[in-house]
């Protein structure tokens, strides 16, 4: 399974995302496109009053599913946007461990020159408190400048770091 940590129409991680997943040829892969994921912000008190929604539960039981997951996270000052973090938080009350054993090709890119790798770093430290294992990490700086849509990923260094990222990941799941 594969997803952005963006909830934007024109998110570039999604556009990374579905790129990748192109790449891989011998499995079936589920995209999905959090925009159609939409969770109102996380407060013990909804959680108390309302439980949790049909939505969120369909998504948790994706992931459970999942033989693995490749996501790429944006950056908001050099985080994960608030949208991803309230995504993890309600999937972690839904279920602590939802991404027990799961194994995951953690992705970040962004229009700077840093990659969004700030955000990278801080969701590779959250992910194992749910049960899931980094496997393989991927960093795409200066996204317009190294990414066209019908070619991919045109700089050959990082075409090649993707690559083998891809690779250690596959050979994972």
């Amino acid at each position: 399974m594969a997803f952005a940590g963006s909830n934007s129409s024109t998110s570039i991680n999604y556009k990374l995302v579905k790129y990748t997943t192109s790449l891989i040829k011998d499995q079936d892969v589920s995209l999905i496109d959090m925009v159609d994921y939409n969770f109102p912000v996380f407060s013990e008190d909804l959680e108390r009053n309302e439980g949790y929604s049909d939505l969120l539960k369909r998504l948790k039981d994706k992931i459970v599913s999942a033989d693995g997951l490749i996501i790429s996270v944006n950056e908001h000052n050099s985080n994960p946007s608030a949208y991803f973090k309230n995504v993890l938080d309600w999937l972690s009350r839904v279920d602590r461990n939802y991404l027990a054993d799961t194994q995951i090709l953690l992705m970040s890119c962004s229009g700077g020159k840093r990659g969004a790798v700030g955000s990278l770093e801080v969701t590779k430290g959250i992910l194992p408190r749910f049960g899931g294992e980094v496997v393989a990490t991927f960093s795409l700086p200066s996204f317009n400048h190294t990414f066209e849509e019908t070619k991919g990923i045109i700089d050959p260094e990082l075409a090649n770091a993707h690559k083998n990222a891809l690779e250690i990941f596959l050979s994972k799941i």
